[in-house]
């Protein structure tokens, strides 16, 4: 049955506020970030367009004032980013149409989008589809501009903001790991980082990553194997 765009925008809204309200104070410290690092305050507004993935602008920041090459952030970023490729096997990309569609819905396939069609279990329609993207987009650019202009006012600098995302993740972690199956998960993540520490002092995050990442796909081969 064809839904007009009013009420394909307050599905949208509806479905996506619980997230976004998670997105919008995080966009808020990444604005303060970036101009307590002594970056522009566009910087903020273009890696949320140009990048569009949370965990990935945090890292860049820290890389672009770090003066990281660009083979460090290339490599860094698709690693950090290569889960989105698993997503797609599962995001309903068939239910959009046009071709521009298409390219925004893969451009804007985001950990909180990817949940949020997985876990409704219905059928989503194309515009509604898009638009709760956009929402969610536009959490995160709006929270973004609001940390800039905070950050332009306040009288001091505001300590630890570069960890609020993975505070985030740690929280997220920390509820998975309330069933026995992601425990494991998340005691072999730490064995990798454990190892990476004692193998590859110098750059333990990317030497986890990759070990864990390889670890997750033998223990799924061998699961099936069984």
């Amino acid at each position: 049955m064809a839904s007009s765009f009013a009420a394909d925008l307050r599905s949208a809204i509806r479905v996506s506020s619980p997230a976004g309200l998670g997105l919008f104070p995080l966009g808020v410290a990444l604005g303060l970030l970036v101009i307590q690092a002594g970056l522009p305050w566009w910087v903020t507004p273009a890696l949320s367009i140009a990048a569009y993935a949370g965990s990935a602008e945090f890292i860049l920041v820290g890389l672009m004032t770090a003066g990281a090459s660009l083979g460090t952030i290339a490599v860094t970023t698709t690693l950090v980013n290569f889960r989105h490729v698993f997503y797609a096997f599962s995001f309903p990309l068939h239910a959009v149409r046009s071709r521009l569609g298409k390219t925004y819905a893969m451009y804007a396939l985001t950990d909180e989008a990817y949940a949020l069609t997985a876990a409704s279990g219905t059928l989503w329609r194309s515009r509604e589809l898009l638009l709760m993207q956009a929402a969610l987009q536009s959490y995160w650019v709006l929270g973004g501009l609001v940390g800039v202009v905070i950050a332009q006012v306040l009288p001091f600098d505001l300590v630890g903001m570069d960890f609020a995302l993975c505070a985030l993740f740690i929280t997220l972690a920390l509820d998975a790991c309330r069933t026995r199956r992601d425990a494991a998960s998340a005691a072999l993540g730490a064995l990798c980082f454990v190892g990476a520490l004692w193998l590859a002092p110098d750059s333990p995050l990317f030497v986890a990553m990759a070990a864990f990442g390889l670890a997750l796909m033998v223990a799924i081969i061998v699961r099936r194997t069984q």
